[in-house]
């Protein structure tokens, strides 16, 4: 007999044991690289903002969601994530104008985006007198419009009864005083004006240096410039430091009707009409 030698074996192939290893740092990295593009972007660029209220009615409704450009009024730590305290005052600093929309980080905590409008700038004294407001001792102008008409839903209330209608075919609907004011400049916006209230009738105020006299076109249900800076109460007059950026185009807006699981409602929640409205 013939010894015969036992026929070697192909050598098994090596498993890569570094394959997913790579894979998965790969990811990683791509994921860290995302976020800082997102940061980046919404730090110096746009970032988007969603109305939580209707302290900006008619212009803001409850349920839209928008853009705020970062760039107009340069930047602080409050243009970056978590305000964290990377930027030294203002960078690249801009004053706004009269009449521009501005999202900002609200007094005394500053800790809280809130969206209002710019009325007051430094050295301007600002009243409200009967309702109207007085901008260095002249009314700013206001001409009557017809009544601002927005659908009840469950983003919208009415306020009280007597504000209440219905449509012909049975909507129920809020119908509210409606008027324009015309900024010196010649800048107007319209603005809800309801009845007397306490917040009608105000004190002179000036507006130091580096800061804003802001309100919301809503006049009688914003808690804006008129009232202290104390939580839950007022804004008090805002430093220029806390803008956050100027409200620029409308993205998306829903009546706060959808239900994530009848997709359907998705659709027929959104206010179609409103998107892609700027400021």
């Amino acid at each position: 007999m013939t010894d015969s030698a036992p026929a070697s074996a192909d050598p098994a192939p090596e498993d890569s044991v570094e394959e997913p290893a790579e894979k998965q740092e790969s990811f990683f990295v791509f994921l860290i690289k995302l976020v800082l593009i997102v940061a980046v972007f919404r730090s110096f660029f746009f970032s988007p903002f969603n109305i939580p209220s209707e302290s900006m009615l008619p212009r803001l409704l409850n349920g839209d969601y928008l853009l705020a450009a970062k760039w107009p009024y340069g930047y602080s730590k409050y243009s970056l994530p978590f305000s964290l305290p990377l930027i030294p005052g203002r960078l690249f600093p801009s004053e706004p104008e009269r009449g521009d929309v501005v999202i900002f980080k609200a007094p005394p905590r500053n800790d809280t985006d809130y969206i209002k409008r710019v009325i007051g700038l430094p050295g301007d004294q600002v009243q409200i007198t009967e309702g109207r407001l007085i901008l260095n001792g002249k009314p700013v102008p206001r001409k009557r419009l017809d009544d601002f008409v927005i659908e009840v839903s469950d983003n919208t209330r009415c306020y009280f009864q007597e504000y209440e209608a219905r449509m012909d075919d049975g909507t129920r609907i809020c119908r509210y005083p409606q008027y324009r004011e015309t900024l010196p400049g010649g800048r107007s916006y319209a603005v809800i004006d309801l009845e007397e209230t306490p917040q009608d009738d105000t004190q002179v105020f000036v507006v130091p240096k580096d800061s804003l006299f802001l309100m919301g076109d809503n006049r009688d249900n914003s808690l804006d410039s008129r009232f202290p800076a104390v939580p839950g109460q007022g804004i008090g007059i805002v430093p220029q430091e806390n803008l956050v950026g100027r409200a620029s185009v409308m993205m998306f807006s829903t009546n706060g009707g959808a239900q994530w699981h009848k997709p359907w409602t998705w659709f027929t929640a959104a206010r179609w009409n409103r998107i892609g409205g700027t400021f």
